[in-house]
């Protein structure tokens, strides 16, 4: 099944929520920059602040340059930019950080909800999925308390997963999106959103044998394409059960970008 709906929508909101900032670069860039082209309007968060992706800086001066670099990539995708909420490795499933994001979900009401991978090879990346799925599936409870306080929204999100990053999950087995987004034509706008995150370059190379960090983006999106049969560079997602947060057949990151649906065993 294929889907080509490249039609504006401005009404519609997307929240992306990712973890550390440049994981919503790496696995939600291309997705983004269509949906930006596309006229929707777009908030961008990191739950974690950055402060341990650093063997030189300060941990206070890599929080202030981390925000500065993942601003800047918000600023690219025209994006509002809302503050991380935790340390790194201190993202965990508690009701406090629940209830703060709980609070950013009223207060921006998206129509879409985009977040990791629920399986990846980092908790802190699981823990953020884990978070936005309550505190978007609370959305609507008037006794739910958020923190700050927002009154309840009863629209419609759907809640769309990213592929881990490595494209594999925990015990280092393959996984398989639901669908694709052709991202080759926003692979090098995509490259350059990744780059704003200058501080990461030599760390992800010591501490995870990374390399280039923008031609690990390039390849892993590479291998998605492949996986499609069908782009060059793709995005892979799943789409979370529907159950508590919108109609079975609401479905609008499909209606609104070029996919393709995978045949898997």
């Amino acid at each position: 099944m294929n889907t080509s709906k490249n039609h504006t929508n401005p009404s519609m909101t997307v929240l992306a929520l990712g973890c550390h900032p440049d994981d919503i670069e790496f696995m939600m860039g291309g997705t983004l920059l269509l949906l930006r082209d596309a006229g929707v309007s777009l908030h961008y968060c990191n739950l974690a602040d950055g402060s341990l992706g650093s063997g030189t800086l300060s941990k206070n001066d890599l929080v202030k340059t981390r925000a500065l670099e993942a601003k800047q990539a918000a600023t690219l995708l025209d994006a509002v930019y809302h503050k991380s909420m935790g340390e790194d490795l201190g993202i965990f499933y508690e009701p406090v950080i629940i209830r703060k994001v709980a609070s950013l979900i009223r207060t921006v009401d998206p129509d879409i909800l985009l977040l990791p991978a629920i399986d990846d090879y980092m908790e802190d990346h699981m823990n953020t999925a884990r978070i936005g799925i309550t505190a978007a599936f609370s959305r609507s409870m008037p006794l739910y308390e958020t923190l700050p306080p927002r009154p309840p929204t009863t629209k419609p999100v759907a809640v769309y997963h990213a592929m881990p990053y490595g494209l594999k999950n925990g015990q280092n087995i393959m996984m398989y999106p639901e669908f694709f987004i052709n991202v080759t034509s926003v692979i090098e706008e995509k490259s350059q959103l990744l780059s704003c995150h200058k501080s990461q370059k030599d760390w992800l190379d010591a501490s995870q044998q990374v390399g280039s960090y923008v031609k690990n983006m390039r390849t892993m999106g590479r291998d998605v394409g492949t996986l499609s049969k069908q782009f060059l560079y793709a995005e892979g997602w799943r789409r979370h059960n529907p159950l508590g947060y919108s109609a079975e057949n609401y479905n609008p990151l499909v209606e609104l970008l070029h996919t393709s649906f995978g045949e898997w065993p």
